[in-house]
């Protein structure tokens, strides 16, 4: 008898059937563990500071020697004689003149007036003493009206000198400004003697402590971080 035939199965697809999960990913191959690049711990080196030594300071051209026309003041360039007294430029101040009257002259001339006028309208005293009185006097008020001409040196931590100095207003005066002037020149020399001795000194100090430092600072080669 001939046999039977099977039927094919068939495929029900139903509400309840699973996803079919996506397919993974196939894990990379994780390359060979390699070692870390060497690190290199920068070194700062520090530029040596540069040391600038002052500048010698120019030479001083010396000033003429300059006197009164009597010889009582003389002044250099370094020191003024005053009635055969020496002062250094440096000590002084500043100095100064006035015109300044003999009070005590003054006074006298003009009591001693006043007394003798006095004396001849009282008929205490004849035509001829009291005109000779009057006279002396008179001169006594002139020469004290008349004075002198007062120079004062101002000294540096001292008293003031003085001076007086017989003559016109104006050549002394003169005097004085040229010395004065001389004065300031010789106070701005000294201050600048001293600001550069003291640069000097701050420069060869900077250097003597480079030259110490020189020998710690040499430079050595970085070693590698691992």
């Amino acid at each position: 008898m001939p046999p039977a035939a099977v039927p094919a199965p068939t495929w029900v697809l139903s509400s309840t059937a699973g996803v079919r999960p996506a397919a993974r990913p196939e894990a990379a191959s994780s390359p060979a563990e390699t070692s870390p690049p060497e690190v290199f711990e920068p070194v700062v080196v520090e530029a040596p500071i540069p040391i600038l030594f002052p500048a010698p300071l120019p030479p001083v051209v010396p000033l003429p020697t300059v006197q009164s026309p009597d010889g009582k003041l003389v002044l250099t360039d370094a020191s003024v004689t005053v009635l055969g007294q020496t002062f250094g430029l440096r000590e002084l101040e500043r100095a100064e003149v006035q015109h300044v009257r003999w009070v005590l002259w003054v006074l006298l001339g003009g009591l001693g007036l006043a007394v003798v006028i006095i004396a001849f309208l009282q008929n205490w005293l004849h035509t001829g003493p009291a005109m000779l009185g009057m006279a002396t006097t008179a001169l006594l008020l002139a020469y004290g009206q008349r004075g002198t001409n007062r120079l004062r040196l101002w000294l540096l931590g001292r008293q003031p000198a003085h001076f007086a100095l017989a003559g016109e207003l104006a050549p002394w005066q003169r005097l004085a400004g040229e010395l004065n002037r001389r004065v300031a020149r010789a106070h701005d020399r000294a201050a600048a003697e001293a600001a550069y001795s003291l640069a000097l000194a701050e420069a060869e100090r900077l250097s003597r402590q480079a030259a110490e430092a020189a020998p710690n600072s040499a430079f050595t080669f970085p070693t590698p971080l691992t």
